[in-house]
Order: structure tokens, then C-alpha cells, then sequence
């Protein structure tokens, strides 16, 4: 298969996306073809590459140093992306966002205190208040015909009643795209400055707004500042996971003391590499990040096309954001049955549903971040694998 340059961002050919040794490429079998975790197969962008060749020339392989560099990277492309301006002293640096919101629920909960999250959400959501040492407890996102996944704001509100250590927030949505409105935001806000409940947010798909979407923080959010963080990383924009930077923002001294108590160490956990290339994405990388954004508007319209026409039991709402598509597919079986099918029939590998709450049985998440082509063979092994 040619590599694919000619409509974007250009992608190898599979035989050489096979060398990779990323979980992506190495999770399953060779004669599989991975459609699964968030991880794009476009080549990197200049910029990042070359400020990470210019670190290795110069053997600079030491500790991370993320102060100051890394918080005013961030401000600049916040305030020129979003027209938020946020204070860069208030950036804390951690290894990724799930270190991020442990450590800070470390720093917010007591024996015994529930942690509330909305799915169908990304796996680690389940897993992260009970490393912390809380309860969970779920507020599933509503869902209707018109507005399609939403925030359920009046459950929230009883679950908020209960006064829970915090709400986990995930903006956009994972799995299932959602930009979440300013409206509903707003009156998230409410409700936490109501019940005194500090809102986590998980922003580290912030950047990934697809044709049409309009990203809101939750710290431009009226009143958010006194009781919300915001967690981002150019990790998932900029194809960066395994250098291991993120950063925690908070806007209140009330907030900033929350922030504060993570153990000091923290900082240095972080990886030097990971600092250096999302400064490089943040200051330099917002071109790459444009035709990153055109390619992917590209392949949900393709993706949309492939499945009306070869998959038409299959359906879906196309993400506002995200590169990941959230397929229901209830028509070919309940739980993960249709992700086991399209696994052993197709050899072509999704995310089974189930792993991002009760409400995915019968889905599967399927990673588009590729080229035209490959795409094209996936969802045709696909369509070949029905019954």
C-alpha cells in the first residue's frame, strides 16, 4: 500500500507503520490491523522532530526542567486558540493527565468520599478514584435524538446533593466526542459552587476540534476559577504520549492550594524529552496542528460515507472533536460481541465498548487518525466480516 500524502497529513504505508513499536502496532498480531488506542499515524510534526534531534545532537538527556518554559508555551497557545488567558505561574507540571487528577484527588478526598464521572467515558476514568482511595459512583451522559450525548445535568445535581469529594469532567467527551456547550457548562459551575463540589477537568482533547466545533474551557467559565482545574497535554494533538508531559491549571489561590498539596517530586517525574516537544507543539506546531485538523475533518466525512455504504447496520453521531469514532453496533450483538467479530472475522481491531461503561455494550470505538486507504480496508474487512 502507497503512502498517503495526497489529501493532508501524510501517512507511511502499513508495512512500515508495522515497525513501529508503539502498543498500538504491538498489542495484537501482525496480520492485524489496529484501529485503537488514541495514537495517530501521521508522521510527526517538523518542528517537534526537530527540537528533539537538536536535543539528542547535544546530548541533552538530563531531568526535565518544565518552569518557566512550559506554562508560558501553554498561555501563548491558549490565549491564541481559545482567547484564554491564563496565568503560566499557575501551571503545574505532572508526568501525564492521569497522574494529574490521582494527585489531585489524593488532595481532595477523605476515607469514604465518592467521586462522580459521566459515562459512556474513557477506561481509566473507573480505574483513577479507586487508585486515590475513593468510591466511585456514575452519572451516565443523556442522550436524545436532537442533541445527541449531553451532559445530565438534573442527575448530576442529585448526585452533587450527596457532596462528593469531586466531578471528573472529560471535555471533549471520550469516547464519544462531545464538546461540551457553554451553557451546560455554566451551569455545571453552578451546581458545584452550590454544593461545593471541585470539578476536574480532563482537557487533553481540547486541541483536536474538528471542523465546526468551538472548544470552551472550564476556566473561562464564569465562577469555575473557585472551584475547577483544568488538566491539558499536547499529547494527543501532536501524537506525543510516550514523552509523558502534562500540565494541572488552576485560576484561585483556593484552587492553586489544592494544586499545592502534590508532593513536590512530582515535577520531576516528568519527561525531559516530553518537555521539549510540547513546548516545541505549543510555540511552533499550531501549522501542523491546522492540516492535522483539515486530515481528520476529511476522514470523519470518509469514515461517515464508508459506513452508510458498507456497514449500513452500523451507526453513529460524528464527533465534534476527537479522532475517535463511536460506532453502534447493538445490530450485531450485545457487549463486546461485535468488537470480538470484527477482531477474529475482520482481523481488524477496535476498542471494545464495555471498557467505557455498561451504556458501550454492543459499540466499539474506532481510531480514524489514518489514511484514506487504510481506512478504506478496514471498514471493507469489516463489512466482509458480517454475518
Amino acid at each position: 500500500m502507497p503512502a498517503d500524502s495526497t489529501d493532508g497529513l501524510p501517512v507511511e504505508s502499513l508495512e512500515r507503520l508495522r515497525l513501529r513499536r508503539s502498543a498500538k502496532w504491538r498489542t495484537y498480531d501482525p496480520d492485524v490491523l489496529p484501529l485503537t488506542v488514541a495514537e495517530m499515524d501521521f508522521a510527526i510534526a517538523e518542528p517537534i522532530r526537530d527540537a528533539l534531534r537538536d536535543a539528542v545532537e547535544r546530548s541533552d538527556t538530563g531531568y526535565g526542567a518544565p518552569e518557566p518554559v512550559l506554562g508560558e508555551a501553554l498561555a501563548g497557545f491558549a490565549e491564541r486558540r481559545w482567547q484564554w488567558r491564563l496565568d503560566p505561574g499557575a501551571v503545574f507540571s505532572v508526568t501525564d493527565v492521569g497522574v494529574g487528577v490521582v494527585e489531585l484527588l489524593r488532595a481532595l478526598i477523605r476515607p469514604g468520599n465518592t467521586v462522580v464521572i459521566s459515562p459512556p467515558v474513557y477506561p481509566p476514568f473507573f480505574q483513577w478514584p479507586a487508585e486515590a482511595g475513593a468510591q466511585l459512583r456514575e452519572v451516565p451522559l443523556a442522550h436524545d435524538d436532537e442533541a445527541g450525548w449531553h451532559l445530565d445535568l438534573a442527575a448530576l445535581e442529585d448526585a452533587f446533593r450527596q457532596h462528593p469529594a469531586a466531578y471528573l469532567l472529560c471535555n471533549p467527551q471520550n469516547p464519544v466526542g462531545r464538546v461540551h456547550t457553554r451553557d451546560e457548562l455554566e451551569a455545571l459551575v453552578r451546581l458545584a459552587r452550590s454544593y461545593g463540589v471541585p470539578l476536574i477537568s480532563d482537557e487533553i482533547h481540547a486541541p483536536l476540534m474538528l471542523a465546526g466545533a468551538t472548544f470552551t474551557p472550564l476556566l473561562t467559565v464564569p465562577g469555575a476559577a473557585e472551584v475547577a482545574v483544568s488538566l491539558l497535554s499536547a499529547s494527543k494533538a501532536w501524537n506525543l504520549a510516550g514523552l509523558k508531559c502534562a500540565a494541572i491549571v488552576s485560576a484561585s489561590s483556593r484552587m492553586r492550594a489544592v494544586v499545592d498539596r502534590i508532593p513536590p517530586d512530582a515535577r520531576w517525574r516528568i519527561g525531559h524529552f516530553g518537555v521539549i516537544a510540547t513546548v516545541a507543539a505549543f510555540e511552533d506546531g499550531e501549522p501542523w496542528l491546522d492540516r492535522c485538523l483539515q486530515t481528520l475533518s476529511r476522514r470523519r466525512d470518509e469514515l461517515a460515507e464508508l459506513l452508510a455504504t458498507r456497514l449500513p447496520t452500523v451507526s453513529w453521531r460524528p464527533p465534534a472533536a476527537t479522532y475517535l469514532g463511536w460506532l453502534d453496533c447493538t445490530a450485531l450483538g450485545k457487549d463486546d460481541q461485535p468488537q470480538q467479530l470484527f477482531l477474529s472475522k475482520a482481523k481488524v481491531a477496535t476498542e471494545p465498548g464495555l471498557r467505557f461503561g455498561a451504556l458501550g455494550s454492543g459499540h466499539v470505538r474506532l481510531n480514524f487518525a489514518t489514511s484514506s486507504d487504510i481506512l478504506d480496508v478496514a471498514i471493507e474487512a469489516m463489512s466482509r466480516a458480517l454475518p
